[in-house]
């Protein structure tokens, strides 16, 4: 097994990029393996680490369809939802709630 090679934060080889910044230039890595590896150390933790990429080997990203649009529209829908009072409340329900805002400040004044 090969090691990958190991640079420090802000000093990547041009060429190579993370997930976000390939997304961000509209590719995606399409099936490469990680080439190298970025780490930012932290004081009393491990190393925040980020894969990288080859740009070079990267493909375009996929275009949306329109049914992968409309399957994401409808997940958006039911995470907006709340399910005690089935309504559609403008944002992502949080998940440590369970429901809505005004839902769990009813509950915990009742």
């Amino acid at each position: 097994m090969a090691t990958l090679p190991v640079y420090r934060w802000r000093l990547a080889p041009e060429g190579m990029a993370t997930r976000r910044q390939l997304r961000a230039l509209g590719l995606r890595p399409g099936g490469q393996d990680v080439a190298a590896q970025l780490e930012r150390p932290r004081r009393r933790r491990g190393p925040l680490v980020a894969y990288l990429y080859r740009i070079d080997r990267a493909k375009p990203v996929r275009p949306m369809t329109p049914a992968r649009a409309a399957a994401l529209e409808v997940a958006m829908r039911a995470r907006r939802t709340c399910p005690n009072c089935r309504t559609d409340v403008g944002y992502c329900v949080p998940r440590s709630l369970g429901m809505c805002v005004p839902c769990s400040d009813n509950e915990s004044a009742a």
